[in-house]
């Protein structure tokens, strides 16, 4: 970003120093978009903290704030073409505006730095800020009131909706709505996948000496399924819990498998092969399950305490089947080896 100095008028001496912007995103700026969603290098996906002018905003010209992460700058500044206006960028490290709430990072302390930093009293006529609905959990907006004589006021859920906010000064009912759409979830599935695929390449050699290419298989559906099919087929999935969604998917897929395995193991005796179908079932499910609960961490439709109470209900189930299932797949190898 370049810098320039805005001058402010003749009611204030003061003369600032602010970062400049536009709405145009490059394509280098959706090559980095694509590597921020593919996971690379994620921590490096950011903009430099601070004031930005967006066209020749002037002293009554409103503030906008968003988090340092990229793709959340980029979204924000994208949606006020044509406009005049400062944003004002929290150091959030690198973070979009709901984690980052829901971490502190997008939070009180950090916005009233920004603004008397940028010394903002001094730039604009009005005090006000028009904050996103999801940075709202990190925001306690009577303290930066108290501290800066600033109203937050918060905008909608989706930066496209702020050219119909801006004109009517208020969001509609439907503009303060947070859904989660096919397309808002497709969009997660390739970070989950980068995240996890070093655990399923680990998995893929352990069970592929344990239970063989059945083994092998069924792990690499329980991680697809839990990364892949359950984002897709989320709304469908009865339950409500996430962790209760992913155990249902995780059989749906699993017993195919288990069933398949059985009766492609006529060489071996029964109770290996009912040992080793068993162990799928047990093991497999917990997988998916494990990962869909990980999706909460992706999603804006869930809360912190219910994320923590779904935490403590279900991760020592899925340890005591995952542990089975291991046992059991441990039992089933060593009795193939010993004699089958």
């Amino acid at each position: 970003m370049l810098e320039t100095d805005i001058v402010i008028d003749s009611c204030c001496a003061a003369v600032q120093s602010v970062l400049v912007t536009d709405s145009r995103i490059t394509s280098a700026n959706r090559w980095d978009h694509f590597l921020a969603r593919w996971g690379y290098r994620r921590g490096d996906h950011r903009v430099e903290p601070g004031l930005y002018a967006l066209g020749r905003p002037a002293p009554e010209s409103p503030v906008l704030v968003t988090a340092n992460y990229t793709l959340s700058f980029d979204a924000l500044r994208k949606s006020l073409d044509g406009r005049d206006a400062y944003i004002l960028v929290l150091d959030t490290r690198g973070v979009n505006v709901w984690c980052a709430a829901g971490k502190g990072s997008f939070g009180t302390d950090e916005l009233v730095r920004q603004i008397q930093r940028a010394k903002l009293g001094e730039l604009v006529s009005h005090r006000r800020l028009i904050l996103p609905q999801l940075g709202a959990s990190g925001v306690a907006a009577h303290e930066v009131k108290r501290r800066t004589g600033f109203k937050v006021d918060y905008g909608p859920v989706r930066a496209a909706d702020l050219p119909t906010y801006l004109d009517n000064g208020e969001c509609t009912s439907e503009m303060r709505q947070v859904t989660f759409g096919i397309l808002d979830r497709l969009v997660l599935v390739p970070i989950e996948l980068v995240s996890v695929m070093p655990k399923l390449l680990l998995a893929v050699v352990v069970l592929l000496v344990l239970s063989g290419w059945w083994g092998s298989a069924g792990v690499v559906i329980a991680f697809l399924a839990g990364v892949l099919l359950f984002p897709l087929l989320l709304p469908w999935i009865p339950a409500r819990d996430f962790s209760g969604k992913g155990f249902i998917l995780g059989v749906l897929v699993t017993l195919p498998l288990a069933v398949l395995a059985y009766l492609d193991g006529n060489h071996l005796n029964d109770w290996i092969r009912i040992g080793r179908s068993i162990a799928f079932l047990l093991g497999f499910p917990a997988v998916t399950a494990f990962l869909a609960l990980n999706f909460t961490g992706a999603t804006p439709i869930v809360s912190q305490t219910g994320v923590k109470r779904e935490m403590y209900r279900y991760i020592p189930v899925m340890a005591v089947l995952s542990g089975l299932g291991a046992l059991l797949a441990i039992i089933s190898a060593i009795g193939k080896w010993v004699g089958g």
